[in-house]
């Protein structure tokens, strides 16, 4: 199975907080969640965390290299920019990834890199594996809560994910 990603500065391990979610399923294909996660003005409609999605420089409605965007989740206004984009594939894993920030401040600062990746594997199953490093001191609350709010979130996303692919 494939792996994230992961750029200088953002490794897990090495930052203030990291969270991996995954699931894998049967009758669902890369083609079928895709647009769903390529789409963030989709997201409020199955992920409740999420809110508030739009696009800076005219860009939009989904997601592509390089493009910057915002939207809202735990309480954090996130800006963002897509540092990593492929598209579904055949034979291939599809992949995105976000460098998110909010804050200015020493103290209120948090910079994250969340990846996604979905792949077919045999038997007709399907994996989606999220995972986020985040840097910062709301990166270091967050990683000592309980129970643990990014765990937890990403969770519902995926379940939330899952479950509109299926009622397309």
């Amino acid at each position: 199975m494939s792996d994230i990603i992961w750029p200088e500065g953002y490794v897990p391990g090495y930052t203030d907080n990291f969270c991996s979610n995954e699931v894998i399923v049967t009758g669902l294909t890369t083609a079928d969640v895709w647009p769903l996660l390529n789409t963030p003005h989709m997201w409020p409609t199955y992920y409740a965390n999420s809110a508030n999605t739009r696009f800076h420089d005219g860009k939009g409605p989904e997601l592509a290299p390089g493009v910057r965007f915002y939207f809202e989740t735990f309480g954090f206004p996130v800006e963002a920019q897509v540092v990593e984009y492929t598209p579904p594939t055949k034979g291939q894993a599809a992949r995105i990834a976000w460098h998110g920030w909010a804050g200015s401040t020493p103290e209120d600062r948090l910079d994250v890199h969340h990846a996604w990746l979905i792949e077919e594997l045999s038997g007709g199953r399907l994996r989606i594996l999220t995972q986020e490093t985040q840097v910062g001191q709301p990166a270091k609350a967050l990683a000592l809560a309980k129970p643990n709010p990014m765990i937890n979130g990403h969770q519902d996303w995926l379940d939330g994910l899952v479950a509109a692919a299926r009622n397309v």
